[in-house]
Protein backbone atom coordinates (compact mmCIF):
# COMPACT_ATOMS: atom_id res chain seq x y z
CA UNK A 1 0.00 0.00 0.00
CA UNK A 2 1.51 3.47 -1.06
CA UNK A 3 0.48 5.32 1.86
CA UNK A 4 2.29 8.65 0.55
CA UNK A 5 -0.22 8.33 -2.32
CA UNK A 6 -3.13 7.22 -0.88
CA UNK A 7 -4.04 4.78 -3.37
CA UNK A 8 -4.87 1.04 -3.18
CA UNK A 9 -2.35 -1.99 -3.46
CA UNK A 10 -4.68 -4.59 -4.24
CA UNK A 11 -3.00 -6.75 -3.38
CA UNK A 12 -3.02 -5.90 0.48
CA UNK A 13 -6.85 -5.36 -0.45
CA UNK A 14 -7.02 -9.42 -1.81
CA UNK A 15 -5.05 -10.24 1.60
CA UNK A 16 -7.70 -8.39 3.63
CA UNK A 17 -10.37 -10.35 1.65
CA UNK A 18 -9.00 -13.58 2.13
CA UNK A 19 -8.48 -12.55 5.55
CA UNK A 20 -12.42 -12.52 6.08
CA UNK A 21 -12.94 -15.25 3.74
CA UNK A 22 -11.36 -17.36 6.03
CA UNK A 23 -12.95 -15.95 9.15
CA UNK A 24 -16.34 -17.38 7.75
CA UNK A 25 -16.86 -20.00 10.94
CA UNK A 26 -15.82 -16.92 13.09
CA UNK A 27 -18.60 -14.60 11.87
CA UNK A 28 -20.99 -18.06 11.99
CA UNK A 29 -20.59 -18.65 15.59
CA UNK A 30 -20.73 -15.06 16.26
CA UNK A 31 -24.06 -14.13 15.04
CA UNK A 32 -25.27 -17.73 16.30
CA UNK A 33 -24.15 -16.55 19.88
CA UNK A 34 -25.54 -12.88 19.69
CA UNK A 35 -28.58 -14.24 18.39
CA UNK A 36 -29.37 -17.26 21.71
CA UNK A 37 -29.13 -14.10 23.74
CA UNK A 38 -32.98 -13.32 23.72
CA UNK A 39 -32.85 -9.29 23.93
CA UNK A 40 -36.42 -8.75 23.65
CA UNK A 41 -37.49 -5.48 24.07
CA UNK A 42 -39.70 -4.63 25.53
CA UNK A 43 -39.29 -5.18 28.65
CA UNK A 44 -35.23 -5.28 27.61
CA UNK A 45 -34.03 -8.63 28.66
CA UNK A 46 -30.78 -10.34 28.64
CA UNK A 47 -28.66 -6.56 27.46
CA UNK A 48 -25.87 -7.54 30.22
CA UNK A 49 -25.48 -10.98 28.61
CA UNK A 50 -25.01 -9.99 25.33
CA UNK A 51 -22.67 -6.64 26.38
CA UNK A 52 -20.30 -8.50 27.73
CA UNK A 53 -20.24 -11.53 25.43
CA UNK A 54 -19.36 -8.69 22.51
CA UNK A 55 -17.48 -6.83 25.20
CA UNK A 56 -15.05 -9.98 26.49
CA UNK A 57 -14.63 -10.85 22.70
CA UNK A 58 -13.34 -7.26 21.70
CA UNK A 59 -10.91 -7.05 24.71
CA UNK A 60 -9.31 -10.33 24.01
CA UNK A 61 -8.52 -8.65 20.44
CA UNK A 62 -6.95 -5.74 22.30
CA UNK A 63 -9.88 -3.02 22.47
CA UNK A 64 -10.23 -0.87 25.86
CA UNK A 65 -13.60 -2.35 26.59
CA UNK A 66 -16.68 0.00 29.08
CA UNK A 67 -20.01 -0.65 29.69
CA UNK A 68 -22.17 2.69 30.29
CA UNK A 69 -25.32 1.80 31.98
CA UNK A 70 -28.27 4.58 31.36
CA UNK A 71 -28.98 4.24 34.78
CA UNK A 72 -31.40 8.10 34.81
CA UNK A 73 -33.34 6.82 32.13
CA UNK A 74 -37.08 5.74 32.97
CA UNK A 75 -36.69 2.14 31.18
CA UNK A 76 -33.68 1.21 33.36
CA UNK A 77 -34.53 -0.86 36.55
CA UNK A 78 -32.54 -3.63 38.46
CA UNK A 79 -34.70 -6.20 36.60
CA UNK A 80 -34.08 -4.35 33.26
CA UNK A 81 -30.43 -2.64 33.11
CA UNK A 82 -29.92 -0.52 30.01
CA UNK A 83 -26.49 -1.61 29.71
CA UNK A 84 -24.09 -0.43 26.76
CA UNK A 85 -20.80 -1.62 25.12
CA UNK A 86 -18.34 0.67 23.94
CA UNK A 87 -14.77 -0.71 22.73
CA UNK A 88 -12.10 1.69 21.09
CA UNK A 89 -8.72 0.29 19.83
CA UNK A 90 -6.17 3.15 18.90
CA UNK A 91 -4.06 3.05 16.12
CA UNK A 92 -0.30 4.95 15.22
CA UNK A 93 -0.80 8.29 15.95
CA UNK A 94 -3.28 11.21 14.69
CA UNK A 95 -6.09 9.98 12.56
CA UNK A 96 -9.77 10.13 12.51
CA UNK A 97 -12.44 7.24 14.68
CA UNK A 98 -14.36 5.51 12.35
CA UNK A 99 -17.06 4.11 14.59
CA UNK A 100 -19.38 1.01 13.73
CA UNK A 101 -22.80 1.06 15.76
CA UNK A 102 -25.47 -1.59 16.32
CA UNK A 103 -28.10 -2.26 18.58
CA UNK A 104 -28.56 -5.60 20.68
CA UNK A 105 -32.33 -5.16 21.10
CA UNK A 106 -34.61 -7.25 19.00
CA UNK A 107 -38.76 -7.26 18.86
CA UNK A 108 -40.61 -10.30 20.32
CA UNK A 109 -40.44 -13.29 18.17
CA UNK A 110 -44.46 -13.56 17.64
CA UNK A 111 -46.09 -16.52 15.79
CA UNK A 112 -45.07 -17.85 12.61
CA UNK A 113 -42.15 -19.60 12.74
CA UNK A 114 -41.20 -22.70 11.66
CA UNK A 115 -37.58 -22.48 12.88
CA UNK A 116 -36.61 -22.14 16.63
CA UNK A 117 -36.37 -18.26 16.31
CA UNK A 118 -33.56 -18.12 19.55
CA UNK A 119 -31.35 -21.52 18.49
CA UNK A 120 -29.46 -19.85 15.33
CA UNK A 121 -30.08 -22.26 13.14
CA UNK A 122 -27.89 -22.71 10.05
CA UNK A 123 -29.31 -24.21 6.54
CA UNK A 124 -28.71 -23.53 2.86
CA UNK A 125 -26.13 -20.77 3.93
CA UNK A 126 -28.34 -18.82 6.18
CA UNK A 127 -28.29 -18.40 9.52
CA UNK A 128 -32.11 -18.25 10.85
CA UNK A 129 -33.74 -16.82 14.35
CA UNK A 130 -34.86 -13.28 15.77
CA UNK A 131 -32.30 -10.84 15.36
CA UNK A 132 -30.15 -12.69 12.65
CA UNK A 133 -31.02 -9.21 10.36
CA UNK A 134 -32.11 -6.74 12.22
CA UNK A 135 -29.13 -6.19 13.28
CA UNK A 136 -26.94 -9.13 15.21
CA UNK A 137 -25.67 -10.61 11.93
CA UNK A 138 -24.74 -6.46 11.08
CA UNK A 139 -23.18 -6.23 14.43
CA UNK A 140 -21.07 -9.55 13.73
CA UNK A 141 -19.87 -8.76 10.30
CA UNK A 142 -18.54 -5.04 11.30
CA UNK A 143 -16.68 -6.96 14.50
CA UNK A 144 -15.08 -9.41 11.64
CA UNK A 145 -14.42 -6.46 9.48
CA UNK A 146 -12.14 -4.31 12.07
CA UNK A 147 -10.77 -7.22 13.61
CA UNK A 148 -9.63 -8.79 9.94
CA UNK A 149 -7.88 -5.62 9.47
CA UNK A 150 -6.07 -5.97 13.19
CA UNK A 151 -5.19 -9.51 12.73
CA UNK A 152 -3.51 -8.43 8.71
CA UNK A 153 -0.93 -6.08 10.71
CA UNK A 154 -2.48 -3.11 8.81
CA UNK A 155 -0.98 0.23 10.80
CA UNK A 156 -3.87 2.96 10.56
CA UNK A 157 -3.94 6.30 12.12
CA UNK A 158 -6.65 7.62 14.98
CA UNK A 159 -8.95 4.47 16.38
CA UNK A 160 -11.61 2.08 15.73
CA UNK A 161 -14.68 1.82 17.96
CA UNK A 162 -17.34 -0.50 18.07
CA UNK A 163 -20.67 -0.08 20.15
CA UNK A 164 -23.63 -2.10 21.13
CA UNK A 165 -26.56 -0.26 22.54
CA UNK A 166 -30.07 -0.67 23.81
CA UNK A 167 -33.28 -0.03 23.24
CA UNK A 168 -33.20 0.86 19.31
CA UNK A 169 -36.73 -0.29 18.33
CA UNK A 170 -38.53 1.92 21.25
CA UNK A 171 -36.84 4.86 20.48
CA UNK A 172 -33.27 4.45 21.78
CA UNK A 173 -33.06 7.06 24.14
CA UNK A 174 -31.41 4.47 26.50
CA UNK A 175 -28.71 3.38 23.84
CA UNK A 176 -27.33 5.98 21.26
CA UNK A 177 -29.46 8.87 22.57
CA UNK A 178 -27.48 8.62 26.10
CA UNK A 179 -24.76 8.25 24.70
CA UNK A 180 -24.51 11.19 22.70
CA UNK A 181 -25.90 13.25 25.55
CA UNK A 182 -22.69 12.34 26.88
CA UNK A 183 -20.06 13.08 24.41
CA UNK A 184 -19.74 9.28 22.90
CA UNK A 185 -20.26 10.72 19.48
CA UNK A 186 -18.87 13.95 19.40
CA UNK A 187 -16.86 15.47 16.74
CA UNK A 188 -13.70 15.62 19.30
CA UNK A 189 -14.06 12.00 20.03
CA UNK A 190 -15.71 9.77 16.75
CA UNK A 191 -15.21 11.64 13.00
CA UNK A 192 -17.56 8.62 10.89
CA UNK A 193 -19.78 6.80 11.97
CA UNK A 194 -21.83 3.55 9.91
CA UNK A 195 -24.95 1.27 11.77
CA UNK A 196 -24.91 -1.70 10.06
CA UNK A 197 -28.72 -2.03 9.75
CA UNK A 198 -30.24 -4.66 7.05
CA UNK A 199 -30.60 -1.94 4.12
CA UNK A 200 -29.44 -4.73 1.61
CA UNK A 201 -25.38 -5.26 0.84
CA UNK A 202 -25.33 -3.13 -2.31
CA UNK A 203 -26.97 -0.33 -0.53
CA UNK A 204 -25.81 2.64 1.31
CA UNK A 205 -28.62 4.40 3.56
CA UNK A 206 -28.64 8.14 3.79
CA UNK A 207 -31.36 8.44 6.03
CA UNK A 208 -34.95 7.91 6.97
CA UNK A 209 -38.58 9.20 6.72
CA UNK A 210 -40.03 10.96 9.80
CA UNK A 211 -42.18 9.33 12.49
CA UNK A 212 -44.92 10.56 14.71
CA UNK A 213 -46.29 7.93 17.56
CA UNK A 214 -49.25 9.13 19.53
CA UNK A 215 -51.91 7.85 21.56
CA UNK A 216 -55.37 8.81 21.21
CA UNK A 217 -58.08 8.04 23.44
CA UNK A 218 -61.84 8.47 22.88
CA UNK A 219 -63.76 8.80 26.36
CA UNK A 220 -67.23 7.82 26.96
CA UNK A 221 -69.63 6.84 29.95
CA UNK A 222 -69.99 3.76 31.63
CA UNK A 223 -73.40 2.49 31.91
CA UNK A 224 -75.07 -1.32 32.13
CA UNK A 225 -74.93 -3.36 28.65
CA UNK A 226 -78.58 -3.51 28.54
CA UNK A 227 -79.34 -0.42 28.92
CA UNK A 228 -76.30 1.73 26.54
CA UNK A 229 -78.72 4.46 26.04
CA UNK A 230 -77.90 5.41 29.09
CA UNK A 231 -73.88 5.87 28.60
CA UNK A 232 -71.46 6.68 25.63
CA UNK A 233 -69.51 3.89 24.30
CA UNK A 234 -65.89 5.29 23.56
CA UNK A 235 -65.53 2.48 21.04
CA UNK A 236 -67.93 3.51 18.83
CA UNK A 237 -66.39 7.25 19.19
CA UNK A 238 -63.22 6.03 18.30
CA UNK A 239 -65.01 3.53 15.22
CA UNK A 240 -66.17 7.03 13.94
CA UNK A 241 -62.91 8.38 14.12
CA UNK A 242 -61.32 5.21 12.02
CA UNK A 243 -63.94 5.55 9.35
CA UNK A 244 -62.74 9.57 8.74
CA UNK A 245 -59.24 8.48 8.61
CA UNK A 246 -60.00 5.13 5.88
CA UNK A 247 -62.32 7.68 4.01
CA UNK A 248 -60.39 10.87 4.15
CA UNK A 249 -56.79 10.52 5.03
CA UNK A 250 -55.81 7.22 3.55
CA UNK A 251 -56.45 8.51 -0.15
CA UNK A 252 -54.67 11.71 0.58
CA UNK A 253 -51.29 9.80 2.08
CA UNK A 254 -51.39 7.37 -0.85
CA UNK A 255 -50.98 10.27 -3.17
CA UNK A 256 -48.12 12.17 -1.27
CA UNK A 257 -44.82 10.76 -2.53
CA UNK A 258 -41.55 11.51 -1.61
CA UNK A 259 -38.16 12.60 -3.74
CA UNK A 260 -36.16 10.87 -1.60
CA UNK A 261 -34.95 7.32 -2.57
CA UNK A 262 -36.90 5.39 0.39
CA UNK A 263 -37.30 1.74 -0.01
CA UNK A 264 -39.55 -0.56 -0.48
CA UNK A 265 -41.46 1.81 -3.03
CA UNK A 266 -44.88 1.37 -1.21
CA UNK A 267 -42.75 3.56 1.64
CA UNK A 268 -42.04 6.46 -1.34
CA UNK A 269 -45.88 7.10 0.21
CA UNK A 270 -46.87 9.00 3.34
CA UNK A 271 -47.81 6.38 5.44
CA UNK A 272 -50.14 6.17 8.71
CA UNK A 273 -50.49 2.26 10.73
CA UNK A 274 -52.37 1.63 13.90
CA UNK A 275 -49.90 -0.42 15.94
CA UNK A 276 -52.74 -1.18 19.09
CA UNK A 277 -56.23 -0.72 19.45
CA UNK A 278 -57.78 -1.61 23.40
CA UNK A 279 -61.54 -0.48 24.27
CA UNK A 280 -63.50 -1.63 27.28
CA UNK A 281 -62.18 -3.65 29.91
CA UNK A 282 -59.41 -5.27 30.59
CA UNK A 283 -59.27 -8.46 29.28
CA UNK A 284 -58.33 -11.76 31.04
CA UNK A 285 -55.06 -13.74 30.40
CA UNK A 286 -55.48 -16.98 29.18
CA UNK A 287 -59.32 -17.07 30.86
CA UNK A 288 -61.58 -17.90 28.19
CA UNK A 289 -64.41 -19.05 30.64
CA UNK A 290 -64.83 -15.74 32.31
CA UNK A 291 -67.33 -13.50 30.19
CA UNK A 292 -66.66 -9.35 30.44
CA UNK A 293 -69.26 -7.90 32.62
CA UNK A 294 -72.14 -5.95 31.12
CA UNK A 295 -70.81 -2.44 30.70
CA UNK A 296 -70.51 0.39 28.19
CA UNK A 297 -67.00 0.93 27.19
CA UNK A 298 -65.96 4.41 28.78
CA UNK A 299 -62.54 4.70 26.94
CA UNK A 300 -60.66 3.15 24.26
CA UNK A 301 -56.92 3.85 23.47
CA UNK A 302 -55.30 3.55 19.84
CA UNK A 303 -51.83 3.79 18.96
CA UNK A 304 -50.94 5.74 15.71
CA UNK A 305 -47.53 5.37 13.79
CA UNK A 306 -47.66 7.93 11.31
CA UNK A 307 -44.44 8.39 9.06
CA UNK A 308 -43.97 11.19 7.36
CA UNK A 309 -42.02 12.84 4.47
CA UNK A 310 -39.20 15.04 4.22
CA UNK A 311 -41.63 16.99 2.36
CA UNK A 312 -44.10 17.44 5.07
CA UNK A 313 -44.17 19.65 7.85
CA UNK A 314 -44.75 17.71 11.48
CA UNK A 315 -47.17 19.91 12.69
CA UNK A 316 -49.43 19.70 9.75
CA UNK A 317 -49.35 16.13 10.05
CA UNK A 318 -50.40 16.63 13.47
CA UNK A 319 -53.28 18.95 12.51
CA UNK A 320 -54.27 16.25 9.80
CA UNK A 321 -55.63 14.24 12.93
CA UNK A 322 -56.86 16.85 15.08
CA UNK A 323 -58.77 17.76 12.43
CA UNK A 324 -60.48 13.99 12.30
CA UNK A 325 -61.44 14.14 15.89
CA UNK A 326 -62.76 17.44 15.87
CA UNK A 327 -65.10 16.57 12.92
CA UNK A 328 -66.66 13.36 14.81
CA UNK A 329 -66.67 15.42 18.20
CA UNK A 330 -68.89 18.11 15.81
CA UNK A 331 -71.03 15.15 14.37
CA UNK A 332 -71.55 13.21 17.66
CA UNK A 333 -71.97 15.98 20.36
CA UNK A 334 -70.71 13.35 23.25
CA UNK A 335 -67.65 12.07 21.65
CA UNK A 336 -64.60 13.41 23.33
CA UNK A 337 -61.05 12.68 22.88
CA UNK A 338 -57.40 13.69 24.22
CA UNK A 339 -54.44 12.64 22.04
CA UNK A 340 -50.86 12.73 23.45
CA UNK A 341 -47.88 12.27 21.95
CA UNK A 342 -45.37 9.58 22.43
CA UNK A 343 -42.32 10.03 19.95
CA UNK A 344 -41.58 12.34 17.15
CA UNK A 345 -38.47 12.66 14.93
CA UNK A 346 -37.65 14.35 11.68
CA UNK A 347 -36.72 13.14 8.50
CA UNK A 348 -32.79 13.41 7.66
CA UNK A 349 -30.39 12.35 4.78
CA UNK A 350 -26.96 12.61 4.73
CA UNK A 351 -25.63 14.82 1.78
CA UNK A 352 -24.41 11.93 -0.86
CA UNK A 353 -21.00 14.02 -0.82
CA UNK A 354 -20.01 13.58 2.71
CA UNK A 355 -16.50 11.36 3.15
CA UNK A 356 -18.84 8.20 4.69
CA UNK A 357 -20.80 7.75 1.92
CA UNK A 358 -17.94 8.34 -1.09
CA UNK A 359 -15.73 5.15 1.23
CA UNK A 360 -18.89 3.23 0.95
CA UNK A 361 -19.33 3.67 -2.42
CA UNK A 362 -16.09 2.97 -3.32
CA UNK A 363 -15.96 -0.21 -1.48
CA UNK A 364 -19.40 -1.22 -2.79
CA UNK A 365 -17.85 -1.16 -6.25
CA UNK A 366 -14.61 -2.83 -5.30
CA UNK A 367 -16.64 -5.43 -4.04
CA UNK A 368 -19.90 -6.06 -6.01
CA UNK A 369 -18.11 -4.48 -8.77
CA UNK A 370 -21.16 -2.27 -9.64
CA UNK A 371 -22.06 1.45 -7.96
CA UNK A 372 -23.60 1.63 -4.63
CA UNK A 373 -27.46 2.34 -4.85
CA UNK A 374 -28.10 5.14 -2.33
CA UNK A 375 -31.89 4.64 -0.28
CA UNK A 376 -33.38 5.68 2.46
CA UNK A 377 -34.65 3.74 5.75
CA UNK A 378 -38.84 3.44 5.62
CA UNK A 379 -38.33 3.64 9.44
CA UNK A 380 -35.99 5.52 11.97
CA UNK A 381 -32.73 3.75 13.23
CA UNK A 382 -30.04 5.58 15.56
CA UNK A 383 -28.61 8.00 12.90
CA UNK A 384 -31.42 10.49 14.50
CA UNK A 385 -29.20 11.07 17.93
CA UNK A 386 -25.77 10.44 16.16
CA UNK A 387 -26.82 13.90 14.28
CA UNK A 388 -28.97 15.42 16.50
CA UNK A 389 -27.99 15.16 19.30
CA UNK A 390 -24.36 14.49 18.84
CA UNK A 391 -24.42 16.84 15.81
CA UNK A 392 -21.71 14.58 13.63
CA UNK A 393 -23.51 14.33 10.21
CA UNK A 394 -21.02 12.12 8.72
CA UNK A 395 -23.34 8.97 9.33
CA UNK A 396 -24.96 6.49 7.32
CA UNK A 397 -26.07 2.84 7.65
CA UNK A 398 -24.80 -0.01 5.73
CA UNK A 399 -24.96 -3.42 6.46
CA UNK A 400 -25.68 -7.27 5.36
CA UNK A 401 -29.50 -8.43 5.28
CA UNK A 402 -32.90 -8.02 3.66
CA UNK A 403 -35.01 -5.09 4.53
CA UNK A 404 -38.01 -6.94 3.82
CA UNK A 405 -37.38 -10.19 6.31
CA UNK A 406 -37.08 -7.76 9.48
CA UNK A 407 -39.19 -8.42 12.40
CA UNK A 408 -40.83 -11.11 9.93
CA UNK A 409 -41.05 -15.05 11.38
CA UNK A 410 -38.16 -17.02 9.97
CA UNK A 411 -35.79 -14.04 9.41
CA UNK A 412 -32.49 -15.01 8.43
CA UNK A 413 -29.39 -13.50 7.03
CA UNK A 414 -27.13 -14.69 4.16
CA UNK A 415 -23.93 -15.72 5.58
CA UNK A 416 -22.16 -14.74 1.72
CA UNK A 417 -23.77 -11.30 2.62
CA UNK A 418 -22.02 -11.08 5.48
CA UNK A 419 -18.68 -11.64 4.17
CA UNK A 420 -19.07 -9.53 1.39
CA UNK A 421 -20.50 -6.82 3.73
CA UNK A 422 -17.43 -7.65 5.73
CA UNK A 423 -15.39 -6.43 3.06
CA UNK A 424 -16.91 -3.36 2.30
CA UNK A 425 -16.87 -2.19 5.93
CA UNK A 426 -13.11 -3.08 6.15
CA UNK A 427 -12.15 -1.39 2.68
CA UNK A 428 -14.31 2.12 3.29
CA UNK A 429 -12.68 1.93 6.82
CA UNK A 430 -9.06 2.22 5.28
CA UNK A 431 -10.04 4.86 2.79
CA UNK A 432 -11.58 6.87 5.58
CA UNK A 433 -8.42 6.90 7.22
CA UNK A 434 -7.08 8.12 3.62
CA UNK A 435 -4.87 4.40 3.48
CA UNK A 436 -6.70 3.69 -0.10
CA UNK A 437 -8.38 5.46 -2.53
CA UNK A 438 -11.06 4.24 -4.93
Amino acid sequence: MDTSTGKADHKVLDRLFTRIDGLRDEVVGLTKALVRIPTVNPPGEFYADCARLIGERLRSKGFAVEYPRATDERADSDKYPRINVVARVEGQGVGPCVHFNSHIDVVEAGRGWSVDPWAGELKEGRIYGRGTCDMKGGLATSMIAVEAILMDGIEFPGAFEISATADEESGGWAGVGWLAKRGYFAKSRVDHVIIPEPLNQDCVCLGHRGVWWAEVESLGRVAHGSMPSLGVNAIRGMGAFLHKVEQKLYPQLNKRQTAMPVIPEGARHSTLNFNSIHGGQIEPDNDYDRAPSPVVADSCRLILDRRYLIEEDLQAVKDEIVGLLEEVRRELPEFQYRIRDLLEFAPNMTDAHDPVVRALDGAVQEVFGKPARHVVSPGTYDQKHVQRIGHLSSCVAYGPGILELAHQPDEYVVIDDMIRSAKVMAAASLALKRLISF
